[in-house]
């Protein structure tokens, strides 16, 4: 049984005005009208959303999770303000790009009719050892995990199921190797509904800290992610 499901993304920002206008576009999300602190990019359901926190901090070392997209062209990715790190090859099919704050993300191009209103793909997470993250949040998720053990790559896979297994918004959560070490806060976490906060920290789950309406916690591997009550 799941302990807990996805709620939502979040985004820690230097500029928000300027980040909003660059991930609305490149997800296919709306700003939501009023002034909103943080602010918030919604799209069709609320666990596409996008949250804006905008913080003091500005990005120092590689994003240790980020969003895969799906886009038309690379060319449109840049026209919004994204650069070009490691461009795509016959053996890599993405593009490594940055927004405008430097953080990475990856572009898959699409043909039109693959291209979804919701243009996010898939989250990836950096990891010492990606198959026990992976595995954690499987059953944390209540979701299949599958891998690719020539390169050590493992997944969780959208849940069709929502009243055992609630599902992701986007293809899938992927798990990857990394040789360094997690450095830092995560400039970008989700955020989970979850019965118990006491069931997650049984589970492996850290609480590093309290707000009024959430937890903060972190993962095994140290991966920060806020849990927010809800009735069982």
């Amino acid at each position: 049984m799941a302990l807990a499901r996805f709620q939502d993304l979040c985004l820690d920002v230097s500029d928000e005005g300027r980040q909003a206008a660059f991930w609305s576009a490149v997800l296919g999300l709306t700003a939501r009208e009023g002034r909103t602190d943080p602010a918030v990019l919604e799209g069709a359901t609320p666990q596409q959303s996008l949250w804006l926190n905008t913080v003091p901090e500005p990005r120092t070392v590689k994003h240790r999770v980020h969003l895969d997209v799906d886009t038309e062209s690379v060319e449109a990715l840049e026209a919004l303000g994204a650069t070009v790190l490691v461009p795509a090859t016959d053996e890599q099919r993405w593009t490594v790009m940055a927004d405008p704050e430097g953080g990475e993300f990856c572009a898959f191009v699409r043909t039109p009719d693959r291209l979804r209103p919701y243009h996010l793909y898939e989250v990836v997470v950096d990891c010492a050892v990606p198959e026990q993250v992976a595995r954690w949040w499987g059953e944390v998720l209540g979701l299949a995990v599958g891998s690719d053990t020539e390169h050590d790559w493992w997944w969780l896979e959208a849940g069709t199921d929502a009243r055992s297994a609630p599902g992701l918004p986007f293809e899938s959560l992927v798990f990857v190797p990394v040789p360094e070490p997690k450095r830092g806060k995560n400039r970008l976490h989700w955020d989970v509904q979850a019965p118990s906060v006491d069931a997650l920290v049984a589970a492996g789950a850290t609480v590093l800290g309290t707000q009024p309406h959430w937890t903060v916690m972190a993962d095994p591997d140290g991966n920060e992610f806020c849990a927010f009550p809800v009735d069982e």
